[in-house]
């Protein structure tokens, strides 16, 4: 069994079906938490066009969090369905009798100008990002103040919600939002000992990253390609040679969560941690 500095805690996950998500629940079992884990596995909307999370893709995570030696409960959940996370949560608390920490991270992108894109476009993703994140959290907050242990929240925004990109505003927008919920909620829940930060990643490597589709866009309108920064550096390998990608691997930005959901973190709330590798500093 995993034994570190998350041990007795109890972790929720969203988005956890693959991705960032599934790092995130892998790791912070391996920092000693018990997990729950929940995603949709389904198509969001037919305008989200990379291919949705599968519950065998959800079962995968549950493997990968059991062979940390950590308990999970793991269910097929829409965060814009507020009544199926509270039960959610009602479930968790009657099973492990407290939360500790939550990892807002479910999230959809969808490319487009923001004049041309479609209501369905924009409602998708503000839905899920902004509005299902502000669900997550009504679902959460009061079983972790009820617990009475303090607690960690990270909210997973994006290098797009601190600085606009063109082609997916509404996106940016999404993220942004989270912004001012984080620091809302810090100032909310201080006096019940509960930090929240947001995380700011660029360019990971999960199937959100559609090549294809920004393909498209750069081709369309070339000139936007200056607002999508290049990594200033890439990581070295064992042999000491740099690596052959410049995406961020999801792990690498759970090693982030793991920290702020932990003791060497009590200091931060209200912070927003961009994970860039410096391409902000661009």
């Amino acid at each position: 069994m995993s034994v570190g500095p998350l041990s007795g805690q109890v972790a929720f996950v969203t988005g956890a079906a693959r991705g960032q998500g599934r790092a995130h629940a892998v790791r912070l079992a391996k920092d000693g938490a018990d997990i729950v884990a929940l995603d949709i596995c389904a198509p969001v909307s037919d305008t989200i066009t990379y291919p949705a999370a599968s519950g065998d893709d959800l079962a995968e995570t549950v493997r990968l969090v059991e062979a940390q030696g950590r308990k999970v409960i793991a269910r097929i959940v829409d965060i814009r369905d507020l009544p199926a996370t509270r039960l959610l949560v009602d479930e968790a608390a009657n099973v492990f009798g407290r939360l500790d920490i939550l990892v807002a991270n479910a999230g959809v992108l969808s490319w487009g100008r923001l004049w041309e894109l479609s209501e369905d476009q924009w409602d998708a993703v503000i839905d899920v990002n902004l509005s299902g994140t502000w669900r997550t959290i009504r679902a959460v907050v009061p079983a972790m103040i009820a617990a009475g242990n303090g607690g960690s929240i990270v909210i997973v925004s994006s290098a797009t919600g601190l600085k606009a990109t063109p082609g997916n505003a509404h996106y940016s927008a999404s993220k942004h939002g989270l912004v001012g919920l984080t620091n809302a909620l810090a100032i909310e829940t201080g006096e019940y000992g509960i930090r929240v930060n947001s995380i700011h990643p660029y360019s990971v490597d999960t199937p959100m990253v559609e090549v294809d589709a920004m393909a498209e866009l750069f081709g369309r309108w070339p000139h936007y390609l200056h607002s999508f920064a290049p990594m200033p550096y890439r990581p070295l390998d064992a042999a000491g040679e740099p690596t052959s990608t410049d995406a961020i691997r999801p792990d690498e930005v759970s090693d982030v969560v793991a920290w702020l959901a932990g003791p060497g973190a009590s200091t931060l709330s209200g912070s927003q941690i961009v994970i860039d590798r410096g391409v902000m500093k661009y």
